[in-house]
């Protein structure tokens, strides 16, 4: 457990069985709606979709999406439509993200394109795109399509912000805050917002719901850059693959605003022209430990929890928001 780790209430469950239990049926049903969604008459995108399905993760963000809408009330039709909208949006972008880094593997799977090449990934992931706008489009509901569209947007805009900055590796904390906004936080809120709308929330709680999600996805993002350094349970055994990738990470950009002009040329130069050394990566691993970039990070990132959950406790107390408090906690605290 991080620092202020007592704030999380009472009651909050704490195992990912138990935060999803209060939409266990609802996930089961949001499970099959989205299989047939996916499906297609094209023999070709059929098994291609029949991959992406067996290969699911735990679906942490239509899990976001309907706990947000169950924040309010029932889960109907549009709270399962903004699930589904949510998950084909964000399949699609992952599978274009995989041809981007030219990525051959995702979740100790094959990716579309290591399988089928990247022709048929971008084609694949257009048509998961036009799915799930027509999906919202056939079910009226425009306002769940302004709100995912939006972060589709924001996502695009920070990867290419990312791109733009990460060549002089120079870019401020500030600089990161703003493309982990964009990148990852931005669909974590659209799953709040979406799903706090489709429960019926007014503007105002639609609006809060929506920063809730910032906070919690700028968290997940920052306990993800600890995992490069081994910042699990296993210090002692870092990936470095975002330094390998040429990535500017919270507990770098720490680190290079700490040390001396002579160290910092070296470890720029490390992330430039040496990321495949794995003796240069794990010298600036331990560097960015020594010089406090770690504890910098998780302190970020505890802090970004708690504004998240200030938002969250401003809403009545039910199953819905202390599952909410839950997987906000799973979130910071998980092992991969």
């Amino acid at each position: 457990m991080g620092p202020s780790s007592a704030a999380i209430s009472a009651g909050v469950p704490r195992t990912f069985a138990e935060i999803r239990m209060p939409v266990a049926a609802e996930m089961e049903r949001f499970e099959q709606r989205f299989r047939q969604a996916m499906s297609s008459k094209v023999a070709l995108l059929d098994r291609v979709m029949h991959y992406i399905v067996q290969r699911k993760g735990k679906q942490m963000r239509p899990l976001f999406t309907l706990l947000s809408a169950r924040q309010f009330g029932p889960v109907n039709e549009a709270g399962y439509t903004a699930a589904s909208l949510i998950e084909l949006l964000h399949t699609a972008t992952l599978v274009h993200d995989d041809v981007v880094d030219d990525s051959h593997m995702r979740r100790g799977f094959f990716s579309i394109n290591a399988l089928w090449k990247n022709k048929i990934a971008v084609l694949v992931g257009d048509y998961l795109l036009s799915k799930g706008l027509l999906l919202s489009v056939e079910q009226g509901q425009f306002e769940l399509l302004r709100i995912v569209s939006t972060a589709v947007r924001e996502m695009s805009e920070g990867e290419l912000l990312q791109m733009e900055k990460a060549r002089g590796l120079n870019f401020s904390e500030q600089v990161y805050f703003d493309i982990i906004r964009k990148k990852t936080a931005s669909l974590i809120a659209a799953c709040c917002a979406s799903g706090a709308h489709a429960g019926g929330a007014d503007p105002a709680q639609v609006a809060l719901m929506h920063d809730f999600g910032v906070h919690a996805g700028t968290a997940f993002q920052i306990k993800d850059d600890l995992f490069d350094y081994g910042a699990g349970r296993d210090l002692g055994k870092p990936t470095g693959i975002d330094i390998k990738e040429g990535k500017l990470t919270l507990p770098l950009i720490h680190a290079l605003q700490q040390v001396d002009a002579k160290d910092r040329r070296w470890m720029v130069r490390t992330v430039k022209d040496h990321a495949s050394d794995n003796k240069a990566v794990a010298r600036l691993v331990a560097k960015v430990v020594e010089a406090g970039g770690i504890a910098h990070a998780r302190a970020r990132m505890y802090e970004q929890r708690d504004q998240a959950l200030a938002l969250l406790r401003q809403l009545p107390a039910n199953e819905a928001r202390l599952a909410l408090e839950g997987l906000l906690e799973l979130t910071v605290e998980r092992e991969k």
